[in-house]
Order: structure tokens, then sequence, then C-alpha cells
């Protein structure tokens, strides 16, 4: 615990220098939601914290820097990713939390990369802070926030179904393009919903 609570605060040190402050205080609501979560699920609490103290680390450049960054340092993204470089700090991030911050945890690794897209057959941590990124209490924008934010201490799958399904038609009414791996997501969680629906018609 010692050990784990001296890296998180090295990592707030660092990141309070190279992030804006409202940046800052975003990770920071983060980790603290993702823990809150990982308490309700029985999640690592020491991968939670430092998952969602990282998962914006490479969003501190332009969208275009970022993308130069990427290529610098051969950093793998798809073509479709490169087309909505608005996804790629998670790439970067990734690759930061590995390179700059020492993370060697594959689970966060992988948390931290599909924060922003989602993927199918999410495990446990990266929901979390898929989820945390989205409801965490700074946030304000989303119309359905009181809703998601109560159905994440309930079902976790249907959070990211409820949450990708918004995206996406908040996406395509701005006519914005949209990753196939977040589109991947939402029919996957798509067919769970589906399955616990008929489940439900059944009784």
């Amino acid at each position: 615990m010692t050990e784990t609570m001296n890296l998180v605060l090295s990592y707030r040190k660092n990141l309070e220098m190279k992030l804006d402050p409202m940046r800052y205080e975003h990770s920071l609501s983060v980790s603290y939601t993702c823990m809150n979560l990982a308490m309700r699920y029985g999640c690592d609490l020491g991968k939670a914290e430092i998952a969602g103290l990282l998962h914006d680390c490479g969003k501190r450049y332009s969208d275009q820097i970022i993308l130069k960054k990427c290529i610098k340092h051969k950093i793998s993204f798809s073509e479709e990713e490169a087309e909505t470089p608005a996804v790629l700090h998670a790439n970067y991030g990734a690759w930061l939390a590995q390179h700059k911050y020492g993370i060697q945890d594959p689970e966060i690794l992988s948390a931290i990369l599909y924060h922003t897209t989602g993927k199918p057959a999410m495990s446990m941590l990266e929901k979390i802070v898929y989820i945390a990124d989205y409801i965490e209490p700074r946030r304000y924008k989303a119309e359905n926030l009181p809703e998601i934010r109560a159905l994440a201490y309930e079902d976790l799958d249907e959070t990211m179904y409820q949450i990708l399904k918004g995206t996406l038609n908040y996406l395509e009414k701005k006519k914005s393009k949209i990753d196939p791996m977040t589109m991947k997501a939402c029919e996957y969680y798509q067919e769970i919903h589906g399955q616990k629906e008929r489940k439900k018609g059944e009784r």
C-alpha cells in the first residue's frame, strides 16, 4: 500500500506540472471515481487509481502534435484513428504510461488505451476507467448523467451500452467521424443488453 501511495504521489506531481489545471483536476476526479467503482465491484483499488489518474496523461498537446508523436515513437494506430485524431491521446497515453511512468501492468495499459473508444469484451478495469471518465463529478454536459451515474453502480455492462449508444448518437448528430472500435464496442454491449431484455421477457 505504501509503495502504491508513493507512486501515486509521484504521478500526481508529474501530471500537475504537465497538464493544464482543468485536465489535472479531471484526472484526479476520474481516479477517485475509479476507486469508488472498484470498491463497488471488487476490482483492484491500486490498479483502478493508477489507471484513472494516468488515463489522460497523453492529452497535453493538440491532436495534430499527438499524431506526430505517435509517428515519431512508432506507436501503433489505425487509419481510422488517424482520421479521428481526438482518440489518439489514448494511444499516446498508453505509450507514455509504459515508457515514462514505468507502468508494466498490461491491464492498466489497456484501460488507458481503450478509455476513449471502448472495445468488445472489456475487462472490469477497462470498463471502470471508461465509465469513470464519463461520470466523474466534474462532468456536466451529458443530458442523462444522473441516470448513467446511478446505473454505473448497478450494472457495468448496461452502463457501457448506454454511454456508447449516447456517444454514437451525439457523433452522428454532429456528423463527426466515428472510430470503428466504438461501433464494435456498442454492438457488443447492445447484444448483452438484448440478451438481458429477452430474459426479462421470458419471466
